[in-house]
This record gives C-alpha cells, structure tokens and sequence, in this order.
C-alpha cells in the first residue's frame, strides 16, 4: 500500500500550484467581489489539460486518472475554490456524463469540443422542487414529430450562463419512476432554451451559477444519451465520481484555509510573542492538519478504487462527507485563529469559511451522503 504520490503525480501537483500562485491568487478577491468566473483563462485551462483531465487523449483529453484529478482540484481549491468547483462541474458532470454512457458518436461529437476547452459544459439535475430527492423532477420531454420536446427548468446549475453544451436531465415516462428519466445533450443556441436567474451567494461566488429553462425545446433523437429511461442509473453513476471532485475540493479549501492560519499564527504577536507559541493555537493547528490528512487519505482511497474500475460509491460518499465537514471545522478555526482579522476581506480566511459550506451541500448534502452510507454498508 504505497500512501505517496508518484513522481508524475508530484509533477502534476507542483505545476498546477505554480499556475494558480500565478493566474488565480492575484484576482481571487476581485472575482470573489464581481462574481466572475474567469472565462478569460479556458484556452489556459486547456493548455494545462483542466478541462479533459479524465477523458481519453483521442477525445482531446489528458488520459490521467482519479488520482491525478483530485490532485489538480485539490490544488486549485487551496487558492481559488470557485475555479475548481468550475473545472470540476465541467469534468466530472457535464463532461462525465457523456463520457459514462454517450455513444461513439456522441463522444466525438460533444464530448471532444469539451475536454479540448473548446466549449465549456454545464449538467442539469437539480430543479426548483426536487434537490436531494431527484427522482421528483418535473421537467419532461415528450418524443414528438421525430425529436424530443423539453419542458421544464432548472436551477444551481454551475457554469450556466457559459456552458456551450448543458446535459439536462428529464422524465420520460412519469409511470416508470426513477426509471422513467433520461439524460439529453443540448446546445446553447437550441430554440426553446435559456439562462435565467444567476444567484448572488454567500461563497463561491466566482464559480457562475444560474437556471436553465426549457420551453418547447426541441432536440433530436440522436441527443438522448442511452436509452429512454436509463437517465437516472446514469446519473447516479456520474455523481460517484463527480464526489471525488468535491471531496477534493474540500481538502484543498480546508488546505488553504491551514495555511493561512499558519501564516497569521506566526506573524501575530500578543503577549510579547507570535500566537504559534500559545497552546490553544497550536491544538487548534493539530487538530486541523490531521484532519485535513484523514480526508485526503480517504479521497485517494476513492480516487484510486475509481482508477481500478470499482464500484465507490460508499468510497466516495465516505471521502465527501468527511472531507467537506472537516473543510468547514477547518475554515472557521482558520478564522478564529485571525480573530478580528479573520472577519474581514483584507485576510483570505473569510473567503474560504464562506467557501467550504457548499461542500456539504452540493452533489448530495451531508445528510444524503449518511443515507447513501448506510444503505451500502446495511445491503452488504
């Protein structure tokens, strides 16, 4: 059982913090405060491989592994979460989605644009009245006339008001429950299709995130991926993999909110010396770094059992509650630790506290990941 990275890995990692000390770190503030996603930096993004990091170099991608990936999140959520979630979404959603169950065809078509950073991708799961019970969805989409016919929304859709490609998913037969949905690949400029509202958030707020609507939004056959009603198994398959990506964006906010905290430990004096030397801060240090080593073991874990071909999903809701819950225990001691300083803008600290909450929110909230634990270990 080797617990270190490889020398490639390294290199991975040691290039990806190179490039987020340069492009991201002097803008995260201004991001943060406009809200913008940097849609500037994707033909960067897709120098470096970000935007097909899992897929296959004959679809335009990296061909790297789980390993790899959660290496590259991790390490551009420890300076800028909001990019990562982005990159992420782009990756393991939308991008995976396609990647899972499209055709050939599908694969060529869409899938390629996406990993070369051609485009950017946007997957659409959650509506207005069915979050962690997704099975409740109400958008449909109707075969008519030899095509099919979408109605519905959707909304905390990252990269919406962006994505050139948005796999929605929809029910296609209301009798058959989760097994009347399937999944469809549109494009933006599709008639019958919009952005609407973008959210104004509390944390990760330069990571675009908005709703999409569906009115007699007509696609072809050739844009259902699968077969009619197998939307939802799809789905869960993608979300699998896609909580890797947000254990690890956990770890790398959680990450980043440490190193703050031991920046300021050492240059804040009180007492005549650095906080550092007083016990309460260096518990509070303890106690955050090996926390923040327990999730990544546990995100590797998961990463690695994906690159073998494994089922994770146990793995994986494992390494996403634990690393998220430790990203927000993280982040506010990273605060406290500042004090007053870790109340205002000026330190990074307030950023990331904001920041770690969506991770035990999005892609299944803290509560469904216990739910979905349960149920692997009570069936074994």
């Amino acid at each position: 059982m080797d617990f270190e990275l490889n020398e490639e890995q390294q290199q991975v990692k040691r290039s990806i913090r190179e490039f987020a000390e340069a492009e991201l770190k002097p803008h995260v503030l201004e991001w943060d405060e406009s809200q913008h996603f940097p849609i500037e930096l994707l033909p960067k993004f897709a120098e470096l491989g970000l935007t097909g990091v899992l897929f296959p170099e004959n679809y335009g991608g990296a061909g790297l592994g789980y390993i790899e990936y959660a290496t590259i999140i991790e390490e551009l959520a420890r300076v800028d979460p909001s990019v990562a979630l982005s990159l992420a979404a782009h990756n393991s959603l939308a991008g995976g989605h396609i990647f899972i169950a499209g055709s050939e065809e599908q694969k060529q078509r869409f899938l390629a644009p996406l990993a070369q950073g051609q485009q950017l991708g946007a997957w659409g799961l959650t509506e207005p009245s069915s979050g962690s019970d997704a099975s409740s969805m109400r958008t449909t989409a109707v075969r008519r006339n030899g095509a099919w016919v979408l109605n519905g929304s959707k909304n905390f859709i990252t990269n919406a008001s962006f994505a050139s490609t948005v796999v929605a998913i929809a029910i296609t037969d209301r009798t058959a429950g989760s097994h009347g949905i399937s999944a469809f690949i549109i494009d933006r400029d599709t008639k019958g299709f919009a952005v609407s509202k973008k959210e104004n958030k509390l944390g990760m707020r330069a990571s675009d995130t908005a709703s999409l609507v569906f009115d007699d939004c007509r696609v072809a056959e050739d844009r259902l991926i699968g077969e009619p009603g197998q939307g939802f198994i799809q789905a869960m398959r993608v979300l699998d993999g896609g909580r890797i990506s947000i254990a690890a964006l956990a770890v790398g906010t959680a990450q980043g909110a440490f190193e703050a905290a031991v920046r300021y430990s050492k240059e804040r004096y009180q007492f005549g010396k650095p906080i550092s030397e007083f016990q309460a801060v260096q518990f509070k240090l303890a106690n955050m770094a090996t926390s923040i080593e327990a999730a990544r073991l546990l995100t590797y874990r998961a990463a690695a059992s994906k690159n073998e071909g494994k089922v994770v999903t146990k793995e994986s809701s494992m390494a996403k509650l634990f690393a998220s819950e430790v990203a927000v225990r993280v982040a506010e001691d990273s605060v406290q630790i500042h004090g007053g300083y870790g109340y205002i803008k000026d330190y990074p600290a307030e950023k990331y506290w904001r920041d770690s909450k969506l991770c035990t929110i999005g892609e299944g909230t803290s509560e469904i990941q216990r739910l979905v634990i349960a149920r692997q270990i009570l069936k074994a």
